[in-house]
């Protein structure tokens, strides 16, 4: 009899084992997900849909739909609900580098805004970049299409393309990477899923990568709130923006727009009185022309709470510190912008309290919901 309960006994946790380990389609998204899987085994399928991929609209804050024209989504790589979750589970996927250990992720992190908190990102041999990793949100709205603090690549594609086969990054190839899809178990579906067919390639790989990137949308912060009269700003944030908006104040507007851009970028290329001479020629090493020597893409203020350090080479490790550079640290060259216009002063010369009063509104731009979402 005690032989028996004990033989019962063993039975249960048998079953009970079972039960939790097992195993099947652990994506609501898929056709056939299994609610009481505990484990994907891989076989997560994404093709029930004989119309094709479904279409997917952005979710375009309230401010954007009021000042920015629509976003820029090419008319071969519309936005899809397959496309983008195809395009996040690559992003977060460490088989695009050489020795599986790094993914888009490792250098955009998204608790900071998809930026990373190192001076410059190092790649899976330990070699570390020149420039400062930048943050990845609004970039549907980059109109001009360029990308990178240089901007080389011509358009979102050709930016997620480049990083795998860099030697200072994931240091693999294209050929070698889609092997390695080609031969997941999910994969091949969520390719046909999303563009038609199993057979993968490099140009379906960051066609949704860069569906999911135009996903990635930061609106929300306290500023916007205040430009929909939902809040109110402290009376030194409002000192803060109109010194940030004044010539004789912090002059800040002509590169990074106004209440009417909430982008917080124009999206082109200044010398910003960093140095006099220049160790990295930026946009000029892609153009050729020397009046390009020392000009990096102007970022967003967005969310500078999260994005650490600044500037395209990281040296400031503070917002304090970039605010001190405007104020007093411009240095002269042949092409610094003529929209600095204090540079022979050194600055903008902002007191104490000014300093604080711009500082305390650039961080009215800051987003934690879209740092949240991730």
């Amino acid at each position: 009899m005690k032989g028996i309960k004990i033989l019962g006994v063993f039975i249960g946790l048998a079953l009970c084992l079972s039960s939790c380990r097992r195993e099947g389609c652990t994506d609501e998204l898929a056709d056939n997900f299994d609610a009481k899987a505990k484990v994907d085994d891989g076989t997560c399928d994404y093709t029930s849909s004989s119309s094709g991929p479904t279409p997917l609209a952005l979710n375009i804050p309230a401010t954007f739909s009021r000042f920015l024209p629509p976003p820029s989504i090419p008319a071969d790589n519309p936005t899809t609900v397959e496309g983008v979750r195809l395009g996040k589970k690559l992003f977060f996927d460490k088989t695009l580098s050489n020795d599986l250990t790094q993914a888009c992720a490792s250098c955009h992190l998204p608790s900071q805004s998809f930026d990373d908190t190192n001076r410059f990102s190092v790649g899976i041999d330990g070699i570390a970049g020149t420039r400062n990793a930048m943050p990845i949100f609004n970039l549907a709205w980059n109109f001009n299409k360029k990308f990178f603090w240089d901007g080389r690549a011509q358009g979102l594609e050709e930016q997620a393309l480049e990083p795998v086969t860099n030697p200072i990054e994931m240091h693999d190839t294209w050929s070698n990477v889609v092997a390695k899809l080609q031969a997941d178990p999910t994969y091949p579906s969520m390719f046909r899923a999303a563009f038609g067919t199993s057979t993968i390639d490099s140009t379906l790989a960051v066609k949704a990568i860069a569906q999911y990137e135009r996903t990635l949308i930061s609106g929300n912060s306290r500023f916007d709130k205040y430009t929909q009269r939902l809040i109110a700003l402290t009376p030194s944030e409002l000192s803060g923006y109109n010194l940030f908006m004044s010539e004789s104040g912090a002059d800040c507007f002509h590169c990074h727009g106004d209440i009417t851009n909430p982008l917080w970028t124009d999206n082109l290329f200044h010398n910003n009185g960093l140095d006099a001479s220049f160790t990295d020629n930026g946009l000029g090493d892609i153009t050729g022309n020397p009046a390009d020597n020392g000009k990096f893409k102007t970022p967003s203020l967005r969310n500078l709470a999260f994005t650490a350090p600044y500037m395209h080479d990281g040296r400031f490790q503070t917002l304090d510190e970039v605010i001190d550079h405007y104020s007093t640290g411009l240095k002269a060259s042949p092409t610094v912008s003529p929209l600095l216009k204090k540079v022979s002063d050194g600055g903008v010369q902002l007191t104490p309290q000014e300093k604080a009063d711009l500082k305390a509104f650039l961080l009215t731009l800051t987003d934690s919901s879209f740092v949240a979402g991730y």
